[in-house]
């Protein structure tokens, strides 16, 4: 597949954009060409489309520029190609609630486009959706999940009062809004009940690609202790460096559903390869929290087990639908 083809996936299939509305590309130098690739293919079925390039963000969650903000309020479909995050941020909240539709393609390449835009959306709604209607029951039952691997991660929370969500990769209706590309199911563990370790072996925000485990210990809903070799003491500097209890907190938890998707390093798609889960340190106003922390970092880790009351999702990263 070519960049093109890629991005007119991602207008015309994805965002469904039509002729009369107002299409807004947001991105930063590290994502010129591929903010270009969506211009062009946006521009072949409106003629309001436009791009804003915003400095490059120290981390993920960082605000967007005030007259960024306001652009974003008044679009009706909105692409971000950046290389940090803006999902978990008051601008992105607030465009959604003004109806805009949003991609938030976070340090996206060109060989993820080509790669994940080519996956069954279809398929990945339908795995997403049965991991939803059993963490739905479980919420429903206050059953708690509990979620463990053969390196020792031994971790139980429970569903928070915002119902769990789909993310699978079509932004159609307004508000709609989720990562391209896509496919996950996903909540927020509610604040202060999450507890025990969690080994984070294949990934992390503001890190990449892990060559040894970082282990979290948890204690009623926050990161108490993070052992583990350079890259345990990289995220620890890096959560010190917010000044900010909040950025312990345990903010999501993510089950993928791509099977396109692979292990590369780069969040967006790491915390979307079909197999594995994902917890998340920081905000959670998202998803329907109540924390507002200066962050968000995805940590991703290999070959779950994860039950839900009597149910198994994942034993050792095989779905059991």
């Amino acid at each position: 597949m070519q960049l093109s083809q890629a991005s007119s996936i991602a207008i015309r299939t994805c965002m469904n954009t039509q002729e009369n509305e107002r299409v807004l590309i947001i991105y930063d130098k590290n994502k010129r060409t591929i903010a270009n690739s969506l211009l062009k293919e946006a521009e072949k079925i409106t003629k309001y489309a436009n791009l804003t390039e915003i400095p490059n963000p120290k981390f993920n969650g960082q605000e967007p520029p005030k007259e960024v903000a306001k652009e974003m309020q008044n679009s009706d479909v909105i692409l971000m190609p950046t290389s940090k995050s803006l999902s978990h941020t008051e601008a992105r909240r607030k465009a959604s609630e003004k109806g805009a539709r949003i991609a938030s393609m976070p340090g996206i390449t060109e060989e993820i486009m080509k790669r994940t835009l080519t996956a069954d959306y279809h398929q990945i709604t339908e795995i997403s959706n049965k991991i939803m209607s059993i963490l739905n029951k479980a919420y429903e039952n206050q059953e708690k999940i509990k979620i463990t691997t053969e390196l020792g991660t031994d971790l139980e929370m429970q569903v928070n009062r915002e119902l769990p969500q789909v993310s699978e990769g079509i932004f159609h209706k307004k508000g709609d809004w989720g990562n391209l590309p896509d496919g996950e199911a996903y909540f927020a563990p509610l604040e202060n009940h999450t507890n025990g370790t969690i080994i984070i072996d294949a990934s992390m925000a503001g890190i990449g690609k892990l060559t040894s485990p970082i282990k979290i210990e948890i204690k009623d809903g926050y990161a108490i202790n993070i052992e583990g070799k350079q890259q345990a003491e990289q995220l620890k500097k890096l959560l010190t460096d917010f000044n900010n209890k909040t950025a312990y907190n345990i903010a999501e938890l993510g089950i993928g559903t791509n099977d396109k998707a692979i292990i590369t390093g780069i969040i967006l798609e790491d915390e979307k390869v079909l197999g594995t889960a994902h917890i998340a340190l920081g905000n959670n106003l998202s998803y329907g929290g109540t924390v507002n922390a200066p962050c968000h970092l995805d940590g991703i880790f290999l070959k779950p087990t994860i039950e839900a009351g009597n149910k198994t999702i994942l034993k050792k990263g095989k779905l059991l639908l």
